[in-house]
């Protein structure tokens, strides 16, 4: 025991006499417990050129590329979508004329489960959370004005991805631009359905091949393309942990390259297209640590597990988005705090692309305003902050090399716990991730309701509000126009030629055939996204939820 060391004990402990440590738990967003202090101790068994080292090397911890956010700053979007096709297409114009640089599309709960707006599921449903596409006619309009050679394209859609995808090919090439300079993103990412949203519509068999369909047709024709972004967001969402985002996020992407391979791909004709999203809540040191550790535990898992080459295999690349579940309907403008913090956690993470949540979404479709705050919020921290100055300039940090290794072990944990039960889609069949994720959304919400953890505005600091009267709000006549344009399409398409195109869907369905040359024939002929998935929904039948107590 150094000198130094036992003049701080003796200093503590008269300090800890005098003024005693706050009485609450010292625990992180995801209750782990923080020490009073980190040295050198904590860090003595991390090799640095083993678990950390280089930005843009192996094993990747500190970054992706080698100048990171130095040489380009990250792809700012702002989700966005509401209403009907020609609304949306406003906001998308709006935010490029104010700096963002990427879109980010929002579709409605209808399209998200391969519903037509005129189906009597849909009613009250059109256009609410998102846009209402039901043909490719809508999604002409949606990008109407947007040259899609110049903008990148991040859709969160996942039961119909495909056909998504199919209808933005389709729209390029009315536009004359090659396929080939798309570039990027369908969510696609299924799994994570069953186990914490529920938008799902197929059983995961068919639906696991609807996704190395698409891997196989965009490797081999929009090379650009993301084919799907493994999402950890709606894990975090629906209650999880740090830890637990990771584990279960990338115990997914595991099966996906697993099917991947079975259906005949080369794990580097695939694997660099693979992207992620993940969420950011408001512990800043454990989010940064968690990001460090899911780069470092992918680049390890691909390189020795499935025996990649290609460098960019490797690489985790992942879009941020900030937490929707951390919002308040109370005091509404705390949310921009709260944005800024996650923001800086993204950023000081690595991520490559950010959308910053809104002030007023725990209310409500966000405003104009609230979206300028939020892309704002982006805009300052790159410019202004200098966090994104230097490549991962946290690193080195006692706590912060800590929880990075800690966060990585416990989450190889879970993901061995995962292939002893014999892969994520046994695991999710027998209720172990919804189960895991409920027992930490119920820990946590005892901890607000019994005080042990304080939200500004909603167990402490509260005070008498009005309510906001400037929300956004969808116009229930958008529901009644979007059917109006429906038949109208019908009436006006050559019926004969959807007929075909679905019948030869049908044919390749049952001959397990690659389903994307045929969904883009489908959405050519303006069959609609309900017409396109009813042919699955005959051949492939629904899924049905078990209950998981």
């Amino acid at each position: 025991m150094s000198n130094k060391y036992k003049d701080f004990k003796k200093v503590l402990e008269k300090t800890l006499n005098r003024f005693p440590e706050r009485k609450e738990k010292f625990l992180t967003g995801s209750s782990e417990e923080v020490k009073r202090l980190y040295t050198p101790q904590d860090t003595e068994n991390i090799d640095y050129e083993e678990e950390i080292g280089y930005p843009g090397v192996y094993p990747y911890t500190r970054g992706v590329y080698p100048t990171m956010h130095r040489g380009r700053l990250w792809t700012m979007r702002q989700y966005a979508g509401f209403g009907d096709a020609e609304e949306s297409n406003k906001r998308y114009k709006y935010l490029l004329e104010q700096g963002q640089t990427g879109l980010s599309i929002a579709f409605d709960l209808c399209t998200q489960i391969g519903l037509d707006s005129d189906n009597p599921m849909s009613v009250g449903e059109v256009g609410k959370v998102g846009v209402a596409i039901d043909s490719l006619a809508d999604m002409e309009t949606l990008f109407a004005g947007i040259p899609l050679d110049k903008v990148s394209t991040s859709m969160t859609i996942n039961a119909p991805a495909a056909i998504l995808l199919a209808m933005y090919v389709a729209v390029a090439e009315k536009q004359n631009v090659d396929k080939s300079k798309l570039k990027g993103t369908i969510q696609n990412d299924i799994l994570k359905e069953y186990m914490a949203r529920g938008t799902y519509i197929f059983p995961p068999e068919p639906s696991m091949k609807l996704i190395t369909d698409t891997f196989e047709y965009c490797s081999q024709n929009i090379p650009k393309w993301n084919t799907i972004s493994v999402s950890g967001y709606h894990i975090r969402e629906a209650g999880s942990t740090a830890v637990q985002e990771i584990a279960f996020t990338i115990a997914d992407a595991i099966a996906y390259v697993k099917a991947a391979i079975d259906s005949g791909l080369d794990i580097d004709d695939f694997a660099p297209r693979i992207s992620f999203f993940f969420n950011a809540h408001n512990d800043l040191l454990e989010e940064i640590s968690k990001f460090r550790a899911a780069r470092k535990l992918w680049a390890k898992i691909i390189k020795e597990r499935f025996d990649a080459k290609n460098p960019k295999s490797m690489m985790l690349r992942f879009h941020t988005q900030t937490g929707g579940s951390t919002l308040t309907a109370q005091q509404p403008d705390n949310n921009i705090v709260r944005v800024a913090i996650q923001t800086l956690a993204a950023v000081l993470g690595g991520t490559q692309s950010l959308h910053t949540n809104s002030r007023d979404e725990a209310l409500a479709l966000p405003s104009e305003d609230s979206v300028r705050i939020a892309l704002r919020t982006q805009q300052i921290v790159a410019h202004e902050s200098g966090v994104a100055n230097s490549i991962d300039p946290l690193a080195g940090s006692y706590m912060i090399e800590k929880m990075t290794k800690d966060i990585s072990e416990k989450a190889m944990d879970y993901i061995d716990k995962i292939d002893s039960l014999g892969g994520m889609i046994t695991a999710i069949e027998k209720g172990y991730p919804q189960r895991q994720i409920q027992q930490s959304a119920y820990k946590y919400q005892k901890q607000i309701e019994n005080d042990e953890r304080i939200i500004v505005g909603v167990n402490k600091f509260t005070s008498e509000e009005e309510l906001n009267k400037n929300l956004l709000k969808v116009d229930e006549a958008v529901e009644n126009k979007q059917k109006n344009k429906l038949k109208n399409l019908k009436n006006k398409r050559d019926n004969e030629k959807v007929e075909k195109s679905l019948d030869n869907l049908t044919i390749a369905v049952k001959n397990s055939e690659n389903l994307i040359p045929y969904f883009l024939d489908a959405v050519k002929s303006y069959a609609t996204i309900g017409e396109i998935c009813d042919v699955l929904r005959d051949e492939y039948g629904e899924y049905q939820e078990e209950l998981v107590l």
